[in-house]
């Protein structure tokens, strides 16, 4: 994925910079827009903001879809670089709340006190499979972003996110690593849902040696507008992946047409996600 090591990124990221061929090319590389970044509360004190603000413009982000446990995270990046970050609000108060959240009251009453008082473009992302998208904290949740015209970031299995649509069938979601599912059950599911799209992250099935895989390219190709690349910074460790993982889609997108490759690295996200943010202001 780079030709740096996981110890040389952590330490050119501790020494307040990345390495400095990142930021010499970054005006003749592909734009990326990164569909998946957490800025969660340990992120915070390993990268602080004004570094991971740093790190998102020398990977050459146009655009970063941000979320983090707790909210504060989220808040302090956005207000160090506006111009990138389009917030989301997750529904976890720390990293525990992953797998117990859609049983907890009280976090209904944490999505309705940060939604008061920050603006979001979508709420996500969310870890919610199977049937338990009926339960009623997740119904509260989808409800509130009804109420706001939010995305739902669904980090889902397909029975929950055949769920969400039906409680909410306008909904606007993004599926999470494209549930990471097959490529032919990535294009069923986006004909049957027009309001679906899908990041790739966590995922390197899509390409091999910068050549896209056959059945990728194939569902790339019926869907353009589909598709979004993300790095999904789940550990604070992986922020400092975020550079070379925009290079490693900028190396397979290169493998595609043109138009096609600029609209998976960022008009996508820019036309959903951005469009979604500047309708809050």
């Amino acid at each position: 994925m780079s030709r740096f090591t996981r110890r040389t990124l952590l330490q050119a990221a501790a020494a307040g910079a990345l390495p400095a061929w990142s930021s010499a090319r970054s005006q003749e590389r592909l734009p990326i827009f990164d569909a998946h970044v957490h800025y969660s509360h340990d992120a915070v004190e390993l990268v602080p903001p004004k570094q991971a603000a740093q790190i998102l413009r020398q990977a050459g982000l146009r655009g970063a879809f941000v979320s983090s446990s707790d909210d504060e995270g989220t808040q302090r990046l956005l207000a160090e670089a506006p111009d990138l970050v389009v917030p989301e609000l997750r529904p976890y108060r720390t990293r525990a709340d992953v797998s117990g959240w859609v049983h907890e009251n009280d976090i209904v009453r944490y999505l309705e006190q940060r939604l008061a008082k920050y603006r979001y473009a979508g709420i996500g992302e969310f870890h919610l499979y199977g049937a338990d998208a009926d339960l009623p904290v997740p119904q509260r949740m989808v409800a509130l972003a009804r109420e706001r015209d939010l995305l739902l970031h669904a980090h889902s299995d397909v029975e929950a996110v055949e769920r969400l649509f039906k409680t909410w069938p306008q909904a606007r979601i993004l599926w999470a690593h494209s549930g990471f599912e097959r490529p032919a059950v990535v294009r069923e599911m986006l004909r049957k849902h027009p309001q679906l799209w899908c990041d790739l992250a966590y995922r390197t099935d899509q390409a091999s040696g910068n050549k896209v895989d056959a059945a990728w390219r194939e569902a790339f190709t019926e869907f353009p507008d589909r598709f979004m690349v993300g790095t999904d910074t789940f550990t604070s460790e992986r922020w400092h992946y975020i550079v070379p993982h925009a290079d490693f889609s900028r190396g397979w997108l290169a493998d595609l047409p043109p138009p096609l490759a600029s609209a998976i690295a960022w008009r996508n996200a820019e036309a959903v996600l951005r469009s979604a943010w500047q309708k809050k202001a």
